[in-house]
């Protein structure tokens, strides 16, 4: 194989991916030669601004539509529609989620459940209806973004970090049941990425200083550092390609070594 990281003639759908991970994963198919990105998001509104961030990146190569993925009637007729008008899945990602920072003794069950719905849920319906096409060509490629709290637990994350540990044993299970059609399903754990949406806890504060949280997520990552979105992309490019055909059932902890260290000495 001249190039094992080639994603020529391949399509990809990435859930969720109108910003942020998921886009960035987009770009980085992009730059492996991936034919098409197919993505989708809740509503029209979002749809349509993710295809603008699609547009403005340069990225013509692009399907978007509107999908709640955790409406299984729903996903099944956007696969039926995808088979339609794009062709076959060859990759799947399952980007799309959610988090709600709640206090367990005070978040409401459907508070919980909305959790456990997006971000463990979605990835099982979602699966399941690409599956049996790539059970038929006996090959596909699954990628789940698990997370560091597919690991470890914090305060105010139970909702997720369970859906998250749940989403990593359904890695696992994809692999250990569908490794025989020669489908590979790993799992990507991002650490602490610089986001709009973190911004606000890496902002120089009115005294000089540094945020709090800014400095204690520094101070346990090795690399000393938050990490950019675009630092996914190679790992997802390498699970996507044939170049992880012998990978599977793994989580790729992208995380500047969070996991692996217990933080200095008072």
């Amino acid at each position: 194989m001249a190039n094992p990281f080639s994603l020529e003639g391949k399509n990809a759908w990435i859930t969720g991916a109108s910003y942020g991970i998921g886009f960035n994963i987009a770009k980085a198919f992009v730059g492996a030669g991936i034919k098409t990105i197919i993505f989708n998001d809740i509503n029209e509104a979002a749809l349509e601004r993710g295809l603008a961030n699609y547009k403005e990146a340069g990225i013509e190569n692009v399907k978007g539509y509107v999908c709640d993925v955790t409406d299984e009637n729903a996903v099944k007729a956007l696969v039926e529609k995808i088979h339609k008008e794009v062709g076959q899945i060859d990759i799947l990602v399952n980007n799309a989620g959610i988090i709600k920072r709640i206090p367990m003794h005070e978040m409401k069950r459907q508070e919980f459940q909305q959790v456990i719905d997006v971000d463990l849920v979605a990835p099982y319906i979602v699966s399941a209806a690409v599956l049996p096409e790539m059970m038929e060509r006996r090959e596909g490629k699954i990628i789940n973004i698990c997370s560091m709290m597919s690991e470890l637990g914090r305060e105010t994350v139970s909702a997720y970090a369970a859906a998250k540990g749940g989403l990593k044993m359904l890695t696992r299970n994809i692999c250990s049941e569908y490794g025989g059609y020669n489908i590979q399903c790993n799992g990507i754990g991002p650490g602490y990425i610089a986001t709009p949406q973190t911004a606000p806890l890496r902002e120089i504060q009115p005294d000089g200083s540094r945020h709090p949280f800014d400095k204690f997520i520094c101070a346990k990552t090795p690399a000393g550092r938050w990490l950019d979105p675009s630092e996914l992309g190679g790992p997802a490019v390498f699970l996507a390609s044939h170049a992880s055909d012998a990978v599977n059932g793994h989580i790729l902890y992208v995380d500047g070594g969070i996991l692996a260290y217990i933080g200095k000495q008072p």
